[in-house]
């Protein structure tokens, strides 16, 4: 079968790319070994946020009684929270099944193996393309440490489907996946203990914010072991796990009823036979140029499987980039500027340069804050834990936008579009925003510094 684009697999990264491609009249084969919708949709950044909506609500009903309600009391139904998850998975699967139905595309279920560079078999059937777009995605990686094969031990997909709540829950990992789930599973009741080896957790946000989140789960009651190497986990006299680690030259261990391995993802490349077809690859993804391109002519890398930005919808405009390419079609998407969220409670959101990054790349640039506390609508919400942090050049360029706080991923879009467009924090502080809401908190972040 001969089609314009192949899409090897059918997240974010490549069913996107394919709904776009046919809308513009060109055939495309989608191959997917298991679910449409990728990590994302069935075991990413969906599911985990339908439970944190739970440990949000859940939040709310206890702290019922200071909105002058009465709840009574309040008992989590670990298995309905699940039922519910799946319910909006199913949901938003059906409809991308609906939209990999549109005329000009073909979803093929099965294992890809490349041929040759421009063509693919799935079981005895062969397919052909000008271009290829690989968008096979990531896997969970695991310590290289004895005993991850202890059945106590989870990914974050296992922690989707429990049927039951850990008492104790020993998370190894403090980036975004550890910490969502540390902060959810806390809500829910679990006693939580996070190990990174790091200095400090999400070490790819700004140190600011990293440190005050860490300080705000920590006065939740999730405890912290910073600058912490997991050297193995053993089975505990009671049947539980006990990890082990050196901290700061000390050994240490903490015992749990639960381990979660959540010490990132690597790039999916072992799924196909890429040396075959001389396409260069390393440990930590497929390497490609700015276009997507591999060093292979008409072969393209979208995705988590690239190793450039492990996030969804860089994946997706990933996608873009490349079917713009293979058009021969200029665009304007700014791959430097990707807004990124973390949604524990509070939530944190980030874009562009942190103030570490200022410091590495020599620029010269400005501080501007402002505090939850002094925000209206945060204090009528009962958010009042947080801050805005803008960094912006002699100029007045913004540089960088960083948020602690309620609806953080929802307020960093404003500053990431002021960013794109060479925008200064001048100009933010004159655009009028309404009164009385949380985005008040970035020009105001201007106008008090």
């Amino acid at each position: 079968m001969k089609a314009d684009i192949i899409i090897i697999g059918a997240g974010p990264g490549g069913y996107e790319c394919a709904v776009k491609a046919a809308k513009e009249g060109l055939q495309v084969i989608v191959i997917e070994e298991k679910h449409v919708g990728g990590t994302c949709l069935n075991e990413g950044c969906i599911p985990t946020k339908c439970f944190c909506r739970n440990a949000e609500v859940l939040e709310n009903v206890r702290d019922a009684a200071r909105y002058g309600l009465s709840a009574g009391d309040v008992a989590l139904d670990l298995q309905q929270v699940v039922r519910r998850k799946d319910e909006v998975v199913s949901k938003l699967a059906a409809g991308i099944h609906t939209l990999l139905k549109a005329p000009g595309i073909t979803l093929v279920e099965g294992k890809a193996r490349f041929v040759d560079a421009h063509t693919v078999a799935v079981g005895g059937e062969e397919y052909r393309a000008d271009n290829v777009v690989i968008a096979t995605g990531s896997v969970t990686r695991m310590l290289p440490i004895p005993g991850t094969d202890n059945p106590k031990v989870v990914t974050s997909t296992g922690m989707l489907s429990l049927e039951q709540v850990p008492r104790r829950l020993c998370v190894i990992g403090g980036g975004v996946i550890g910490l969502e789930f540390a902060s959810i599973f806390r809500t829910f009741g679990s006693e939580v203990t996070v190990v990174e080896f790091c200095k400090e957790v999400l070490p790819n946000f700004d140190k600011d914010v990293a440190k005050r989140l860490r300080l705000a789960l920590k006065k939740r009651g999730i405890a912290f072991k910073t600058g912490a190497a997991v050297t193995s986990i053993e089975e505990g006299p009671d049947g539980s796990a006990v990890v082990h680690f050196d901290e700061k030259g000390k050994s240490g261990d903490t015992e749990a009823d639960l381990v979660l391995m959540a010490v990132g993802r690597g790039a999916n490349v072992s799924s196909l036979n890429l040396a075959d077809i001389g396409v260069a690859f390393t440990p930590r993804g497929i390497t490609v140029d700015d276009n997507m391109c591999t060093n292979v002519p008409g072969v393209y890398a979208v995705g988590d499987v690239n190793g450039r930005v492990q996030l969804a919808h860089a994946a997706t405009y990933q996608g873009y980039r490349a079917l713009n390419h293979m058009q021969g079609r200029a665009d304007n998407i700014c791959f430097d500027i990707i807004p990124a969220a973390v949604f524990t409670q509070p939530e944190v959101a980030s874009a562009g340069l942190t103030e570490e990054q200022c410091t590495e790349r020599d620029i010269t640039y400005k501080v501007y804050k402002s505090f939850y506390r002094a925000n209206g609508k945060a204090l009528a919400m009962d958010a009042d834990d947080g801050f805005v942090k803008l960094l912006a050049d002699a100029e007045g360029h913004l540089l960088g936008a960083h948020i602690l706080g309620a609806h953080a991923a929802d307020l960093i879009h404003e500053a990431a579009l002021l960013m794109k467009l060479g925008g200064t924090v001048g100009q933010m502080a004159e655009a009028i925003h309404a009164h009385p809401t949380l985005s008040e908190l970035l020009p105001a972040a201007i106008g008090e510094n």
